[in-house]
């Protein structure tokens, strides 16, 4: 099975998220939307969710996520959000990354960051720049130690306020990937458990090289590393570099909102 913001939990931790998917209402509709559209939300919705279940991949299970959700609005009569449905990329390789850690911070205050996209280079160093170009999509240019960069689109495609945010890569970007950033109380109040999956499918060839490149050889210990610099970032406003000394690129604690 598939992780999603949904079902994804730690090994002796339950989520204590309520269900995105279609619970039992009264048969009287919301009047919120036409029966057109709560019509068609609901077949696009379905839709999504077979074609998500057809595919044995992150991106798979997150598109089948967004189409319960969809086909939830269109059951209740609720206005559809913003979304973009992509198929999954032949590729040669796939890696999977999943790492978790907690920050001092409220789960509100990592999720305000984390989801406006430009402060991500901040603590992403292998990330030169996000422009956000909707309120769902932002366009991505990273870069490796050698000078080689990758560019790509990205939509945004469920997020939950101060609980998670999911996305893929658009059809027609170089970078195929997907994943999602969970935010959870922490026990006893200590803070938030942020979690990260997220899942890269390599084609082969110069395109499939430049961007392992831009990835690593080993991209585990690289997503490891930037969320040490998150977890610094956010609980004492600055980064520290391997010399010791705080990075001046970052902003003071005060300023993060």
């Amino acid at each position: 099975m598939e992780l999603t913001p949904e079902n994804s939990t730690d090994q002796s931790q339950v989520t204590h998220q309520q269900p995105i998917n279609p619970q039992p209402t009264h048969p009287q509709l919301s009047n919120s939307i036409g029966d057109g559209e709560r019509w068609g939300s609901l077949i696009t919705g379905s839709t999504m969710v077979l074609m998500g279940l057809s595919q044995r991949s992150l991106r798979g299970a997150l598109v089948a996520l967004a189409g319960g959700t969809l086909a939830h609005h269109g059951i209740k009569g609720q206005k559809s959000f913003s979304e973009s449905v992509t198929e999954v990329m032949d590729s040669e390789r796939t890696i999977k990354v999943e790492k978790t850690v907690t920050i001092n911070r409220s789960a509100e205050d990592l999720y305000d960051f984390w989801r406006k996209l430009e402060n991500l280079p901040l603590f992403m160093k292998h990330i030169k720049s996000v422009t956000q170009i909707t309120s769902t999509r932002s366009h991505w240019i990273a870069n490796s130690p050698s000078g080689t960069s990758v560019e790509w689109d990205a939509d945004i495609i469920t997020e939950k306020p101060n609980q998670w945010i999911a996305w893929t890569s658009t059809e027609d970007s170089e970078i195929d990937n997907s994943g999602f950033v969970k935010f959870k109380s922490a026990p006893q109040g200590h803070g938030t458990e942020l979690k990260i999956v997220m899942e890269y499918n390599l084609p082969g060839g110069v395109v499939g090289a430049a961007i392992a490149k831009v990835l690593g050889e080993t991209p585990k210990p690289q997503i490891a590393e930037e969320l040490q610099r998150f977890k610094m970032l956010m609980e004492t406003g600055e980064i520290a570099t391997t010399e010791g000394q705080s990075s001046g690129r970052n902003p003071d604690k005060n300023s993060i909102q």
